[in-house]
């Protein structure tokens, strides 16, 4: 009898002819124009800024799997990812020991000792950017003026908003936010170069709209909603959707395929939850942003929405058995 063997490997559980290196290093191109585009803001300290953060998550890759006695994956392409991505998610005047500290967080705590790779729970970049907010949130919430030459800061859009209330926020230019000359993490400033990204993400089809549309859209709907009810007190939905971190979190964080959820259904509730965690925060909690916050909340989620629709899967599958 011909013998049978039972291939198991780690998550993301999906079929295709593409390597980890070569989804890794396509995610890092989709997201090179908001890289480029804030260097091109913020100077030379956002591009010291991204290659530490990188260089450091590589390491700190290396020196792991080198004490694990395993062979290296530092450059499979998943810790340049997480560099860039952790970058992305801080302010360009972080001192430089912190941004270490970062990559620290996000490949030694929060994927090596999880197993490496495909066994993380949680976004490791996240994960590294709530942990420097709650430990130095002076230097978190630090944000530079782009093109200031001296390093001069200003409170974020959803900051000024979160502490002065809609007066604060009138100035604001719209287009000057979509595009980015506004004052917030390097990864939270242009829109535009965001969803270029994204499209080539969803060219390569590496992810489907289905997470990011609805964490964009129940967003932008739970603050509608209450923008209707009080325009007085509340922002426009508007402002919500072109400021903070929202378009880099539903589009490169929320879809990392490890800690997202694998079918439709899941997907769908995880989108939603994350977009109704985020307004909430960003309506009543005491952070001006939540986007961070919902996406690692909701990956804890994770496990349960995909073992339901194994279940709901096997359901059906045994209901068609038995018509059969």
């Amino acid at each position: 009898m011909q013998s049978l063997s039972l291939k198991v490997s780690y998550a993301p559980f999906v079929r295709s002819t593409d390597t980890i290196e070569k989804v890794m290093y396509n995610v890092a191109i989709a997201l090179a124009p908001a890289t480029l585009l804030s260097v091109y803001f913020f100077g030379w300290r956002a591009l010291v800024v991204h290659v530490v953060a990188i260089a450091s998550c590589i390491f700190f890759e290396w020196v792991s799997d080198l004490i694990r006695k395993k062979q290296t994956q530092c450059l499979d392409g998943s810790a340049f990812v997480t560099g860039l991505l952790l970058g992305l998610n801080v302010p360009s005047s972080l001192p430089i020991w912190m941004v270490i500290i970062g990559s620290f967080v996000a490949i030694v705590i929060s994927k090596q000792l999880f197993g490496g790779i495909g066994f993380n729970i949680f976004n490791p970049a996240l994960v590294a950017r709530v942990f420097l907010l709650i430990s130095f949130p002076v230097e978190m919430t630090n944000w530079p003026i782009p093109f200031s030459v001296d390093m001069q800061t200003a409170a974020s859009p959803l900051g000024l908003l979160k502490t002065d209330g809609l007066e604060a926020i009138a100035q604001i230019d719209t287009w000057r936010a979509t595009y980015g000359e506004i004052t917030g993490s390097l990864g939270e400033t242009s829109v535009i170069a965001l969803l270029l990204g994204a499209v080539w993400l969803l060219f390569k089809r590496y992810i489907t709209l289905t997470i990011p549309l609805s964490f964009i859209l129940s967003t932008f709907a739970f603050t509608g909603i209450f923008y209707l009810i009080d325009p007085t007190t509340y922002a426009s939905p508007v402002f919500h959707l072109i400021t903070g971190g929202l378009i880099l979190g539903a589009f490169f964080m929320a879809t990392d395929m490890v800690t997202s959820p694998l079918a439709f259904r899941g997907q769908l509730i995880f989108g939603l939850g994350c977009g109704l965690l985020t307004a909430i925060i960003r309506l009543w909690g005491g952070y001006p942003e939540g986007v961070s916050f919902a996406i690692l909340i909701m990956n804890a989620f994770v496990p349960l929405l995909d073992n339901w629709d194994l279940s709901a899967e096997r359901k059906v599958k045994k209901d068609q058995e038995a018509k059969n």
